[in-house]
């Protein structure tokens, strides 16, 4: 079933024939309607196969969903929050955008290593030397 494409941001667009929706019965509130309409929806997503998204993307997407992936490399989403199918749609689709935007934040920049400075290894040192005063002190007298 195709839908509406689904614009994550200036540079990614899913097209709406790689989504799949399916709808299905969700248990919780709503009384007589549960057992009567689907109102659960499943987004299905073929990850690995897309053409939309970078090979950098896809890897950080896979990762981030975990469980969510099948072994083919579609992502299933199942929302089922609300009463309405309507609202369901909206969401599976929100939470998607919203993963598919954290695996295309760019890497944290390199850690530069750094050497502690002189004063901070000073006093390290020196409050070492304070602690086996005190626990010299404690010890019993005559340890010969």
């Amino acid at each position: 079933m195709a839908s509406a494409p689904l614009y994550i941001k200036s540079s990614i667009t899913i097209a709406g024939w790689e989504l799949t929706e399916q709808f299905v019965l969700a248990g919780g509130p709503g009384g007589q309607n549960v057992n009567k309409v689907s109102t659960a929806v499943q987004l299905f997503f073929d990850l690995r196969n897309s053409p939309s998204l970078s090979d950098r993307v896809k890897a950080n997407a896979e990762r981030l969903a975990g469980r969510k992936v099948s072994k083919d490399g579609v992502l299933m989403i199942e929302a089922n929050r609300f009463r309405s199918q309507e609202r369901n749609r909206e969401d599976a689709r929100e939470r998607l955008k919203e993963l598919i935007l954290k695996a295309a934040e760019p890497p944290p920049p390199v850690r530069k290593k750094t050497k502690p400075t002189k004063g901070s290894v000073e006093r390290r040192l020196k409050e070492k030397s304070g602690r086996s005063d005190v626990k010299r002190m404690r010890a019993k007298p005559g340890g010969e």
